[in-house]
């Protein structure tokens, strides 16, 4: 097995995002869901590189710029409300097993946090999005 690395740059930012994003393409239930929204991969993979680059070293061209709420509102309308916790859950599942396979210390433990985070919130607001029609 490989030595595990910190996360220090865009590098591996980018190298965890393509990694991770490998693994949903082909997931059971979330790689449907993924190939039927993303139109253009190399976009989205550099758009959540920038994303993820903001969040977990605070550089890059993201700063200020994202807010997934938005977002994941208007894929759970494109799918017909189809979105569930288990997905949410899966998505987690994948992001830890990606950061443990590929990194280790401060930055990796708080990827997993800050998605912890990140997936309570967003099926928090789908959930509500769909109760108010919002």
């Amino acid at each position: 097995m490989s030595q595990l690395k910190e996360i220090k740059s865009r590098k591996e930012v980018s190298h965890l995002v393509r990694t991770f994003y490998s693994k949903i393409r082909i997931h059971t239930s979330l790689g449907p869901i993924f190939n039927g929204i993303v139109n253009d991969w190399e976009e989205h993979l550099e758009r959540l590189t920038d994303f993820w680059e903001m969040v977990l070293l605070q550089t890059g061209p993201g700063a200020g710029k994202f807010n997934p709420v938005p977002v994941h509102k208007a894929v759970d309308r494109q799918v017909d409300h189809a979105i569930e916790q288990k997905h949410f859950g899966n998505w987690l599942e994948l992001w830890f097993e990606t950061l443990d396979e590929n990194f280790s210390g401060n930055q990796a433990d708080y990827a997993k946090e800050h998605a912890r985070k990140m997936a309570h919130i967003l099926f928090f607001r789908i959930m509500e999005a769909r109760n108010t029609g919002k």
